[in-house]
């Protein structure tokens, strides 16, 4: 079983910043992509970032040049660093993983950690 882990929810004035964490664990061989999801209420989820193993990025248009996703191979961790921060980013962000177990390629999300921007 793999266990996907958020940390670094918070609240915040807007123009702040956070730094989200999400450390992968339990019994696998390797993880592939690596994505930060976030939920506002009443709105579907929505993908804000990707990585790859080369690291590899993408965004949505509207965290671009304000967001940074990184991520550690060795510590099976990815993070995402926001900046500039506005009251819309508000929501709940969700670690989503595609990770090789002994049945294949899987995917896994974690619980999600609160973001509140406040104005």
């Amino acid at each position: 079983q793999v266990q996907l882990v958020e940390s670094g929810g918070d609240l915040v004035q807007a123009g702040g910043s956070l730094r989200l964490s999400c450390a992968a664990s339990g019994s696998f061989f390797s993880i592939n992509i690596m994505r930060w999801y976030r939920q506002a209420p009443g709105d579907q989820r929505e993908l804000v970032a990707g990585i790859d193993r080369r690291s590899n990025t993408n965004y949505a248009d509207s965290v671009k040049g304000r967001f940074t996703i990184s991520r550690d191979n060795a510590k099976n961790t990815v993070y995402l660093q926001m900046n500039s921060l506005k009251p819309e980013d508000t929501g709940v962000y969700y670690c989503n993983a595609d990770v090789y177990v002994q049945e294949g390629l899987k995917n896994y999300w974690g619980q999600g950690t609160q973001v509140t921007v406040s104005s």
